[in-house]
């Protein structure tokens, strides 16, 4: 962020606009379009074999986390959703308030998402991790339940990929060092695999029906 950091964005208002714009556009390009392609099969896989889809995520983090969970189960249903016969089982940690502030005061706030993790997730359900930094203790404590479980993980990350990265199947790291770049960069990857899934599933279900099937 040095170019934008130098500018006055009252004087130079155009200036700052564009030169924000060229920096999103480069994290965004930076993204490995291969680890893109690896998550977006392993949530293709996950519907297929009926897995369940968790997403976590802190602060800005958790918005995207119950944002890209309502993508997933309602949008990647279809213009029909209530005739899909079947459809991504997904569920956002971020979202009950209960559970995660009992935790988080009876316990420790590590564990907001690892506990819960235990109660419900099974060998090969998906993990979805939103970490800006990859370091948030209760996302790393996260991932190695996930991985004492023997489930799929995928970290949106940032910057360097964090301490996450190493615990990710997936990671989709934004490789720059500003937090709104990479959780901007966050909510494209999210569109996309949301778009990407929505046309995969159509498809699933296209073939199903020519083949006598259902989905």
């Amino acid at each position: 962020m040095t170019a934008i950091q130098s500018i006055d964005p009252l004087v130079c208002q155009d200036l700052f606009i564009e030169s924000y714009l060229a920096q999103f556009h480069e994290a965004v390009r930076r993204v490995a379009v291969a680890e893109i392609n690896r998550a977006n099969h392993a949530l293709l896989a996950a519907f297929e074999r009926g897995s369940w889809v968790f997403v976590a995520g802190n602060g800005g983090s958790a918005s995207l986390a119950s944002h890209l969970a309502c993508d997933l189960e309602k949008t990647v249903s279809g213009k029909d959703p209530r005739a899909a016969k079947r459809r991504f089982r997904v569920q956002s940690l971020v979202d009950n308030v209960a559970r995660l502030t009992a935790w988080a005061n009876d316990e420790t706030y590590d564990c907001v998402f690892s506990e819960p993790l235990r109660n419900q997730a099974s060998a090969n359900d998906v993990l979805v991790v939103i970490s800006a930094s990859g370091n948030s203790p209760n996302v790393l404590a996260a991932l190695e339940t996930a991985r004492d479980l023997d489930m799929v993980t995928i970290g949106c990350l940032g910057f360097d990929g964090g301490k996450a990265a190493a615990l990710c199947d997936v990671p989709l790291v934004v490789p720059v060092a500003d937090y709104g770049l990479v959780e901007g960069a966050h909510g494209v990857l999210a569109h996309l695999m949301t778009s990407w899934l929505t046309h995969a599933v159509d498809r699933l279900r296209m073939l199903a029906a020519t083949n006598g099937g259902a989905r």
